[in-house]
């Protein structure tokens, strides 16, 4: 749809998708930060035809960050004093189970033990969220699915989904796309053009290569998008790449130096 952001396959992750939704199954979407998982999500949502009233309609979504904070009244709703009345306000995922929406939650083992537990009724065949605080129980409207995200390289041990999460879920991983994928991504997302793409990417697959760098995290689509954006807004390219890949990525000033080394041996241009 023209309105649908934009986003290139990889693999066949909308067929899986697709499909998991015309099943009403959840889904597991696995892999790297900045990798594209929130973007394939929009997609999806604005692609996905809607079964119930207003066929054809691109589906709506919801998104919630999980941190260790997230209540289980964050995500389903509480009553709240307004003037002399005591109203209830339905949580984000209240919401998405009775419009149809999808519900996503994103980095979900960041999230409490206690608020994982709410979304087990709607993972089974059941499709039910039980609102304790109304005393309702919400069977699923026909268009809501649940999909949830998370970091398996970066998540430690003891935070982990369990296996009886795991497997009430469609998994689909994603990773970084392909060279040239991924020179069309930032090409497209940043303004830049082909040549400024591709010579981002080649030093962003450098940095992925490095091993025991004391980098948490690699060099995502993202940043490489980000630095194609201060390109484009006039910033040499030596600049961008030290301010929106270097920069995010490290504290550690051996590490940064380390980084800026690579950054100068690959743009060769005189900062701005």
């Amino acid at each position: 749809m023209s309105d649908a952001p934009f986003y290139l396959p990889v693999g066949d992750e909308v067929q899986v998708f697709t499909a998991a939704w015309e099943a009403r199954l959840p889904v597991l979407l696995k892999g790297p930060t900045g990798c594209g998982k929130t973007r394939f999500v929009e997609y999806m949502a604005a692609t996905l035809p809607r079964r119930g009233k207003g066929a054809h309609v691109p589906g709506n979504l919801i998104t919630v960050a999980c941190h260790e904070d997230l209540t289980g009244s964050d995500l389903v709703g509480r009553y709240l004093i307004k003037g002399d009345e005591t109203l209830w306000i339905d949580g984000p995922l209240t919401r998405a189970v009775r419009e149809g929406a999808i519900a996503y939650l994103d980095e979900i083992v960041e999230a409490r033990k206690d608020t994982i537990v709410l979304i087990h009724p709607l993972t089974d065949h059941r499709r039910i969220l039980p609102v304790d605080k109304t005393g309702e129980i919400l069977e699923a409207h026909p268009d809501f699915l649940l999909v949830l995200s998370y970091n398996p390289g970066y998540q430690s041990v003891l935070k982990d989904l369990k296996d009886s999460t795991r497997q009430r879920m469609v998994a689909i991983e994603l990773d970084f796309a392909p060279t040239d994928v991924e020179e069309k991504i930032v090409a497209h997302e940043s303004g830049v053009d082909a040549e400024t793409a591709r010579q981002l990417v080649q030093l962003g697959h450098a940095i992925r290569r490095l091993e025991d760098a004391g980098l948490r995290e690699v060099a995502s689509t993202r940043v490489l998008v980000a630095a194609g954006q201060l390109v484009a807004e006039g910033l040499a390219l030596r600049a961008a790449a030290r301010a929106a890949i270097a920069g995010p990525l490290t504290d550690d000033p051996g590490v940064t130096a380390g980084l800026f080394e690579m950054i100068d041996a690959y743009f060769t241009e005189e900062p701005a």
